[in-house]
């Protein structure tokens, strides 16, 4: 009886342990399901697609300087020139470049005066012209955005310019103060802007040109070192917290307030290139609430700064900074508002970049920028629609699209059927490699023997280089023409693509046909330099240089280093890479103890002098914080240069400029390099997608359309389900055969099980 009952509950049991298998079974079933059903690879938060919201992405660090006075690389441009408002603006369509006002009513006409303060007329002869007066009104009703640098209380005293160390310790962001405030634009935020330039306190990467033009601000720059110096009097000199640095204390007589409205900027002598100038951030204004509030203690141990948390007036303002992760800007609320342009180039409006006519801007709510370190997993997320551009500020994303859409049919078919856009324009830029002019063995040399020498070596070296392999046959997705100087096609002055263009210390004619010199041309020129097959004549040594590169070598950009490698080594010379990353580049700049580098430029405005000012000696990188990377410095270029700035478009001006490039030539402080093609990238639903290499402010006029995204993002990226399925399955066929196999035995079990016995009563 007792041991019946045993049995008979243990079979019970069994059954029991059977169903709830069945039962795991089942939900597990419906787990995948519900897993296939809720499958998402976006890298964006769900539902961010459906929101008005432009998805961009950025390699590697986050920007080093979003200051106005500092900021100068390419990478900070998208967020400079979203957040603040220069006097003047490029016209966003049209091409030629046309200057349109931004914050200023109108462009300025400059006035010109003599020696004796005389007026002159407008067509007067540069050398006539002592100074030049810019006169600049700028819009009323203008408004920062909301930041605790402006907050007051009842009284209109300030709430946050008295802060101590404690009262910052745990501030990080201007969202952590509780108020907020605004005011508006006025004149002398400009001026105090221009002052700023003169700051030792941080890279002010233009001081050198600003300083040529603007009156008195050399001067000026020597009074306000000597002021810092007294305001940081017997305080730790590597002290991160100092005293507020307040430029109204101090007048410039080359800018000046005029009434709230008014500045005007006096400029030395005659300079046509000054209103390019003002396009830039470099002249848009800063407040001095903003300058302080970040000049108190623990705000810069925190990264409270305006390199980090700018203030500005334009469309869209920074709520979040995740060093080297992400980056967000939202609508301004304070913006004053601009309407679309009703004007643009033949075809425009064919491809829709006219049906926002007169619309007010912006249209985005908020920009969301996050860090790809590697171009592989970017490439990806821009053509599984996650990115709307790939990154706002560059324009080689296209050019690799379509290459790889050349490469291939399928990915060609892909791009199309996805109406992904790739236009290709033509841009003022290079890219180049240089020699450090401060380097005695590929610099200027210390002796004219010396000097000759060297001159040799780069010459040989420039030979060796052969651009129109690299770039024109090899890294496709990188293509351009080869370079014969600085000047790029399509401004005043270049001959590039013409017979008077051909650099002759590289290439020559042959039959009618451009060819590169020889190696052994080279090879000759490099014995003459003192190393004959690669090695120093005196010691017997290999020649090794170094080789600074501003990329992290991924592997995209390591096939662009091997390739100089190799072009160095037809020479026998041996390259030593030292790749890092832009910033730690920058830095090696700074100090000027690079050897060769690789380098770009994105010319700042249209005109000649924006590449020749990039080797001008007064703007040398390792002296005065300016652009000129390789600390090239040529009396006989110098003195060119500043008649340059004396001269509008004529054959005066070609005359002179043929002469500095001759100049160049013959010392080649660069081996020439490349002039890229441009290509932006666009999906589909982003509107007004037109790249243009001086139209920085581009968020702007971007739309999104978030209904088409949030569909086509669904289509593109549908989960493969039968994994899922069949795992299912092949759960449910695991379970019905250990099933199966339980009951045969049960009734196994029970056949060979004797009767009980019977009981009487």
């Amino acid at each position: 009886m007792t041991e019946a009952r045993a049995e008979h509950g243990a079979g019970r049991v069994a059954t029991s342990a059977a169903a709830r298998r069945v039962g795991v079974a089942v939900l597990a079933a419906a787990g995948f399901a519900g897993l296939l059903a809720g499958c998402n690879n976006s890298p964006n938060p769900k539902g961010s697609e459906a929101t008005n919201t432009l998805f961009i992405a950025f390699q590697e660090r986050s920007p080093r300087h979003l200051d106005p006075t500092a900021s100068y690389a390419l990478n900070e441009v998208p967020y400079t020139f979203a957040v603040y408002e220069p006097p003047y603006a490029y016209h966003y369509l049209k091409r030629p470049y046309v200057l349109v006002p931004k914050s200023a009513t109108e462009l300025a006409t400059p006035t010109y005066f003599d020696k004796d303060g005389k007026p002159l007329p407008a067509d007067a002869p540069g050398e006539l012209v002592a100074e030049s007066h810019y006169d600049i009104t700028i819009r009323p009703g203008i408004r920062y955005a909301p930041h605790p640098a402006f907050a007051v209380d009842a009284k209109g005293a300030y709430l946050y310019h008295g802060l101590t160390a404690e009262q910052t310790r745990d501030k990080h962001s201007p969202l952590d103060f509780a108020q907020t405030g605004t005011r508006e634009l006025v004149a002398d935020d400009f001026v105090y802007a221009i002052k700023r330039h003169a700051t030792p306190r941080i890279e002010a990467p233009v001081f050198a040109v600003f300083s040529e033009y603007v009156l008195g601000l050399k001067d000026y720059g020597k009074l306000i070192r000597e002021a810092d110096l007294a305001l940081r009097k017997g305080l730790d000199p590597a002290a991160l917290d100092k005293p507020f640095l307040d430029f109204r204390n101090y007048p410039l007589a080359g800018a000046v307030v005029l009434d709230k409205y008014r500045y005007r900027i006096r400029i030395k002598g005659k300079y046509p290139q000054w209103k390019y100038w003002l396009a830039q951030t470099f002249s848009a204004p800063i407040p001095w609430e903003a300058d302080k509030f970040y000049a108190q203690p623990g705000m810069a141990k925190n990264s409270l700064s305006l390199d980090v948390w700018p203030v500005g007036t334009g469309p869209f303002m920074a709520v979040e900074y995740s060093a080297d992760r992400r980056h967000v800007l939202v609508r301004n609320p304070n913006y004053h508002g601009s309407a679309y342009p009703c004007d643009g180039m033949p075809g425009d409006k064919e491809l829709g970049l006219l049906d926002d006519c007169g619309k007010p801007m912006p249209f985005l709510d908020k920009l969301v920028f996050s860090n790809e370190k590697d171009k592989t997993p970017l490439r990806s997320k821009f053509t599984q629609g996650f990115l709307d551009v790939p990154e706002i500020e560059r324009n080689d994303w296209g050019t690799d699209f379509l290459a790889d859409a050349n490469d291939s049919d399928e990915v060609k078919r892909r791009f199309a059927q996805r109406g992904m856009r790739f236009p290709v324009s033509i841009e003022p830029q290079n890219w180049y490699l240089g020699f450090n002019w401060l380097d005695p063995v590929v610099g200027k040399g210390d002796t004219p023997e010396q000097q000759a020498k060297n001159r040799k070596l780069r010459h040989a070296l420039s030979i060796a280089i052969d651009w129109e392999e690299g770039y024109g046959r090899v890294f496709t997705q990188k293509a351009g023409e080869t370079a014969h100087g600085p000047i790029p096609g399509g401004l005043f002055g270049s001959r590039h693509g013409t017979a008077e263009g051909i650099n002759p210390v590289t290439h020559k004619l042959v039959d009618g046909k451009l060819v590169r010199r020889s190696i052994d041309e080279a090879k000759a020129l490099l014995a003459e330099a003192g190393y004959p097959d690669g090695r120093d004549a005196n010691t017997g040594k290999p020649l090794v240089l170094n080789y600074d590169y501003q990329r992290v070598p991924t592997p995209e950009y390591r096939a662009e280093i091997d390739w100089m490698v190799k072009q160095f080594a037809k020479l026998n010379v041996q390259l030593d890479v030292r790749a890092t990353d832009f910033n730690q580049w920058q830095d090696k700049m700074l100090k000027g103890k690079q050897q060769i580098f690789w380098a770009g430029w994105f010319a700042d405005y249209p005109d000649a002098e924006n590449f020749l000012f990039l080797l001008y000696g007064p703007n040398a990188k390792a002296k005065t914080e300016g652009e000129n990377n390789a600390n090239y410095e040529s009396p006989e270029f110098d003195q060119r240069y500043k008649q340059l700035a004396l001269l509008e478009d004529g054959p005066a001006k070609q005359k002179l400029i043929d002469e500095m490039v001759s100049v160049l030539r013959a010392d080649a402080p660069w081996a020439w390099g490349y002039f890229p093609y441009s290509a932006g990238a666009y999906q589909q639903w982003q509107r007004n997608g037109k790249y243009g290499l001086f139209t920085n402010d581009r968020a702007l006029y971007y739309r999104i359309d978030a209904p088409l995204r949030t569909r086509l993002q669904a289509e593109w990226n549908q989960p493969h389900a039968w994994p899922l399925w069949l795992l299912a399955v092949a759960v449910l066929a695991l379970v019905w055969i250990a099933r199966r196999g339980f009951l045969a035995r049960e009734r196994m079990t029970a056949s060979a099980r004797p009767a009980p016995a019977s009981v009487e009563p």
